[in-house]
């Protein structure tokens, strides 16, 4: 076993979670590579196998109960997982008014209780053990949900309070949570979900090596919440800081004035 322990990652046959693999092969991590294409996570571990870590593939789709109970069980009782990099995710095309209701059902059931569920199991096992990691891997679209679709944007919205609020619960256990926010970054996400991601700025487009890179060096940093693209940090802090600031009020007796003219 390294002793780094093993870093369970799901979405890891293509994309984010294939480099998350690459990257966490590299520092030393054994490897759990979770996603429905076992071919294709097959193909990932045989690319990966030079790095002379222990891998193994452990097909799932996690819209499926059983599937996602498989996993959910494997981090409450595999002692050498010691990270979680909650990656799976997917997008549909289309607006509340013309988009498929299914469609979105599917998208809640993978980018909202799929990580969450997955989350608990780890965060309860990790600390117990006083250590360990999540990263939750969310979009930059929970702060713009205008220019996005209202699903989409509002399932990575719930990411990004998940992480913010298992960071305070599990920080006095030893426990390090991370969001990583990216952009627009050139997946198959953008494929499948009806977009061409070429019709985009190419500005606006980060390639994932760079931006799984960001993400672990925010990582190294402590960085509660890592946005690959942000070129001030102190743009972040700001908002976090007006956001706390409003602490103090969102909850009174009495109503504010403006509403009693």
């Amino acid at each position: 076993m390294s002793t780094k322990g093993t870093a369970l990652i799901t979405g890891a046959s293509t994309g984010i979670g294939a480099v998350y693999a690459d990257r966490l092969a590299k520092r030393g991590y054994d490897l759990i590579l979770v996603a429905r294409n076992l071919q294709r996570l097959q193909e990932v571990a045989g690319r990966l196998s030079s790095t002379g870590v222990t891998i193994e593939t452990l097909q799932a789709d996690l819209t499926d109960k059983q599937d996602l109970a498989k996993v959910e069980k494997r981090l409450a009782e595999d002692s050498a997982i010691t990270t979680l990099v909650n990656n799976a995710g997917m997008a549909v095309a289309g607006s509340m008014l013309n988009g498929d209701m299914d469609k979105y059902e599917q998208m809640i059931v993978l980018n909202v209780i799929a990580p969450t569920r997955l989350a608990k199991a780890a965060a309860v096992a990790f600390s117990a053990r006083k250590a360990g990691t999540i990263i939750n891997v969310g979009s930059v679209t929970a702060f713009i949900p205008e220019r996005f679709n209202a699903v989409y944007s509002g399932s990575k919205a719930f990411i990004l309070n998940l992480t913010q609020s298992l960071r305070a619960e599990l920080e006095p256990h030893g426990v390090t949570v991370q969001a990583v926010l990216p952009g627009a970054a050139r997946t198959e996400i953008w494929e499948r979900a009806g977009h061409d991601i070429n019709a985009l700025p190419p500005e606006m487009v980060m390639e994932v090596d760079e931006m799984v890179d960001a993400a672990v060096a925010g990582l190294d940093l402590g960085e509660a919440v890592t946005i690959p693209a942000l070129p001030e940090i102190v743009q972040w802090n700001a908002l976090q800081a007006a956001r706390l600031a409003m602490g103090p009020y969102l909850s009174l007796k009495s109503s504010a004035q403006r509403y009693k003219a």
